[in-house]
């Protein structure tokens, strides 16, 4: 028999068990008056297809959410390995979180940084409560991305690095899983 650990004992515990789960990272970010604005997202993820959607979460006071939510078209950049001091400068609160980051925009005013491993223009698509954080489904443009290059990785409060796996069948007969 498993114990499970009560979450009223440890209430750091629920942040140790979402570490164990390894994340990509983003920066989201539009230009305001000229000037880029965004934030570092580890909560990046997959939706849909058709339409095709993304979503990210934000923390519910996120001042930075407040104003891009307001903006016609934002920049998703999944950073590339080697980018976590971006990373951690993005995520810093501070006036000008772009001064140190070579980044360019589009003509609908998307910021996406510059050596990303792929960029996505995007659109507010809905936004739904969830708790001490906000979702935000986000519509999906127009991109560029570049599969080969390795992601930057986030797992156990630590970047961390992809390693390739020797790998000598044919994918099609590859099952990772298979129910008992």
């Amino acid at each position: 028999m498993i114990s499970i650990e009560s979450l009223e004992a440890d209430p750091n515990a629920l942040r140790r068990a979402f570490g164990c789960f390894p994340s990509g990272v983003t920066a989201v970010s539009a230009l305001v008056d000229g000037a880029p604005i965004g934030m570092a997202a580890s909560s990046f993820t997959s939706v849909s297809l058709e339409p095709a959607l993304v979503s990210l979460c934000f923390q519910a006071g996120s001042g930075t959410w407040k104003m891009l939510r307001t903006l016609p078209k934002l920049g998703i950049s999944v950073l590339a390995q080697g980018q976590d001091d971006i990373c951690m400068t993005l995520a810093r609160r501070a006036d000008n979180r772009f001064a140190s980051v070579a980044w360019d925009h589009t003509e609908e005013g998307a910021v996406l940084v510059r050596g990303a491993t792929a960029w996505l223009e995007c659109s507010p698509y809905a936004e739904l409560p969830a708790g001490d954080h906000t979702i935000a489904l986000l519509q999906i443009h127009g991109l560029i991305a570049k599969p080969d290059a390795a992601p930057l990785v986030f797992h156990g409060s630590k970047f961390r690095r992809l390693a390739v796996l020797a790998f000598d069948g044919d994918m099609a007969d590859f099952v990772p899983y298979e129910a008992e």
